[in-house]
């Protein structure tokens, strides 16, 4: 994509057009007609076509090679040149996306400025495209927990395969960073990644951001889906997408190729589907909401994403994280972490799960006092300790109790929060909480706690059975 391709039925035009650009120091090749036209760009696609509209003797005129060019090339810029010239035609030509249209006889002044003018924007857009997909790749993936390290490990062996992931989880935990990694570690890193936000878009529009539209007023209008071709497209929460749309996404991922609204020439696409969803979509598909053939096409590798709760142990890691991110972006104290905070943030309810946490994160570093160490009185709950240094208060179920049993809750459910925050590690939560690892396990005994496996980390929970007989 480095040189000029000029494309004219009369022989000593593009002779002569050939003759000046390399005078310039432009490097040419030329076409008499459609077919040596659409020859020559789909051998390699030009940097810049300069095309006339009428070719006698072709299949195709100017217009239709200028309407395939855009559909299949769309960053190649088009010089429009007629010997015919007149205002509808230079509109038409505009409308169908070229960069410019000059009138023969051309100044040849004027086409050199048009041309350079040309080739130097599409070299900004590629460029401001370039930078946008790097932006994309940068998401880090965060943890050493082993629910982490699970999920890390299920995302290395689909980042070197085209297959279709069906991300699972809860909001906030972390869907489209996964995706994202997936993306940045594969062949497809210097593509495009577009999120489509299935949420986020109205029903009536959905099919247009999707597939683009044709119109006679505006032309070509690329959707999503042409703008991701090469690369990824995430269909985040893919549950919320309109039944009439999911019959249409199914039909592209069957063919890879689709027709924009209003329009009748098919787009064929290149792409890898990466979806996420929050809900159950096999409770979606029995309510008839959502398509279990679309559902079969994306769920191709199902990978669950974990919730904060499952992965406390990478709290602080995380937390510095996103301290160190809004120190570099928004100029915030890069501030560090007394081992009060990090014990209160491990043990704390996470509904919004990392998304939660990040926004703490923020909120404590744009209201903190200072750039000393942020302590545990800055975090949420400290605050609504009735003003009395060193008071607890109680739940209102909690203070309902006789003191034994209010007693015997409050240990369970404190014995609990540590073991799950130290990833059920007893030996760890024996350390922390004062108690030698024999008494501790008696303790658990005698309360019906116990542990299990449940995505590669030991869980604590209540023994139902022994609560139940108890």
């Amino acid at each position: 994509m480095s040189d000029i391709l000029i494309v004219d039925d009369e022989r000593d035009i593009r002779e002569l057009i050939s003759d000046i650009l390399q005078d310039e120091g432009f490097a040419t090749r030329l076409a008499g007609n459609s077919d040596e036209a659409m020859g020559e760009i789909n051998t390699e696609a030009p940097a810049l076509i300069i095309l006339d509209i009428w070719l006698k003797d072709s299949r195709m005129d100017g217009i239709d090679i200028l309407k395939t060019v855009k559909r299949d090339n769309p960053d190649v810029p088009v010089v429009i040149i007629s010997g015919h010239g007149n205002i509808e035609i230079a509109v038409a030509a505009i409308k169908q996306g070229a960069y410019d249209f000059i009138e023969k006889p051309f100044n040849i002044d004027q086409l050199l400025v048009v041309i350079r003018r040309a080739m130097e924007t599409s070299r900004l857009r590629r460029e401001n495209l370039t930078l946008k997909r790097r932006d994309t790749t940068t998401a880090e993936m965060i943890g050493t927990s082993a629910p982490y390290r699970a999920l890390l490990s299920q995302l290395d062996k689909v980042t070197k395969s085209n297959g279709r992931v069906m991300l699972t989880g809860p909001a906030g935990s972390g869907k489209e960073v996964a995706a994202r990694y997936i993306h940045a570690n594969s062949a497809r890193a210097s593509a495009p990644f577009v999120t489509v936000n299935c949420a986020g878009v109205a029903p009536d529009r959905m099919e247009e951001v999707l597939f683009g539209r044709e119109t006679p007023d505006r032309g070509v209008e690329p959707g999503l889906l042409e703008q991701a071709h090469g690369g990824v497209i995430y269909f985040d929460e893919v549950a919320d997408m309109p039944l009439g749309t999911q019959s249409k996404i199914l039909r592209v991922l069957v063919d890879q190729q689709f027709t924009r609204v209003g329009g009748t020439d098919k787009v064929r696409v290149d792409l890898r589907v990466i979806s996420s969803t929050n809900r159950d979509l096999d409770q979606a598909i029995k309510a008839d909401t959502f398509r279990q053939e679309l559902y079969h096409r994306l769920n191709v590798v199902p990978i669950a994403v974990p919730s904060l709760e499952e992965r406390r142990e990478d709290i602080p890691l995380l937390a510095e994280h996103f301290i160190a991110e809004f120190n570099a972006s928004q100029g915030l104290p890069q501030r560090s972490l007394t081992e009060d905070a990090v014990a209160l943030m491990q043990t704390m309810v996470w509904p919004g799960n990392v998304r939660q946490l990040k926004n703490l994160v923020e909120r404590v570093l744009i209201l903190g006092d200072g750039s000393g160490p942020i302590e545990a009185r800055e975090l949420p709950g400290e605050e609504d300790g009735g003003g009395e240094e060193g008071r607890v208060v109680l739940s209102g179920a909690l203070a309902t109790l006789p003191l034994r049993e209010a007693r015997e809750a409050f240990e369970r459910e404190y014995l609990l929060t540590q073991i799950n925050r130290f990833g059920g590690n007893i030996s760890r939560t024996a350390n922390f909480v004062g108690m030698e690892r024999s008494a501790l396990h008696r303790k658990l005994k005698s309360l019906g706690v116990v542990t299990s496996a449940k995505a590669g980390v030991r869980v604590a929970h209540v023994d139902e059975e022994a609560e139940a007989t108890g």
